[in-house]
């Protein structure tokens, strides 16, 4: 009998200690729940806390820091000499030079595109072949004064081709004037009521840096209208003249785009 109450006894503690044990394990998963979640809830709170202050930080330094550091104007020389002989707007150009390089001469992408204003070599050889130009080699992107006078041009050419749209203009610098035709003559996007947001998913690439290209003109359109440089060029004299012209480069341009000239949908530029 006493011997039936030992057994007992004996199996009674091994249960508790089994219920223990599982309580145990119990407590031990839902303590290590709670801890993950206390982390994971920090991180969040503290990569918010960190976004907003990046953000605080952007927002106040485009107060108090001179625009000159956060929006240079580097090679002023050779941009407004461009701008005056090929009649475009140094507000873009300069634009694009900080989007593209950040104004660095010796820029390269991972495409290839090189220089301030991250031209590619199909683009080099089509603006030496409409400049009949004495450039030597695509090395000579990497030279400011030849890289800008180029990139000067070639904007010059699209804001003709996109009666004046900076947005189109932008756009075609960034992925080639025969993707943006494309949307235009799907309906894709609208030259009149043109929307960064009916922009492709798959060319969100191109959107962001349509974006970038109006951020940068904002600011530099505010940097050198108070130097009275915002518009330094002279319009042709009369609407006759500027509807020939543009006949002249259409008709120019598609002769030698038809032979030579690629698009460059897949190219990812600096900015």
């Amino acid at each position: 009998m006493a011997a039936k109450t030992t057994r007992r006894a004996s199996a009674t503690k091994r249960n508790r200690k089994k219920k223990n044990s599982a309580r145990d394990w119990i407590a031990v998963v839902l303590g290590i729940a709670f801890a993950l979640g206390i982390l994971l809830l920090t991180i969040f709170l503290l990569k918010r806390g960190v976004n907003q202050g990046l953000e605080d930080i952007n927002q106040k330094a485009e107060k108090y820091v001179p625009h000159g550091f956060t929006y240079p104007t580097d090679y002023e020389e050779y941009v407004i000499k461009y701008c005056k002989e090929y009649h475009v707007d140094p507000v873009l150009v300069f634009s694009v030079i900080k989007v593209e390089s950040s104004f660095k001469p010796d820029a390269t992408s991972d495409v290839g595109a090189r220089g301030l204003m991250q031209l590619m070599e199909d683009a080099y050889d089509w603006v030496k072949f409409r400049l009949d130009d004495d450039s030597e080699s695509f090395e000579d992107m990497y030279d400011p004064e030849t890289n800008i006078k180029y990139g000067a041009y070639y904007l010059s050419f699209l804001m003709d081709r996109y009666d004046g749209s900076i947005d189109l203009t932008a756009a075609a610098y960034h992925c080639g004037m025969g993707q943006v035709d494309s949307w235009l003559e799907d309906g894709t996007i609208s030259a009149d009521k043109f929307d960064v947001k009916d922009i492709p998913k798959e060319n969100d690439q191109t959107s962001h840096y349509v974006n970038k290209i109006n951020e940068a003109y904002s600011a530099y359109k505010k940097i050198l209208s108070e130097r009275g440089l915002d518009s330094i060029f002279e319009e042709p004299s009369s609407a006759e003249e500027t509807e020939s012209a543009e006949e002249q480069e259409s008709e120019a341009y598609d002769d030698y785009y038809d032979e030579t000239y690629e698009d460059y949908n897949d190219t990812e530029y600096i900015y």
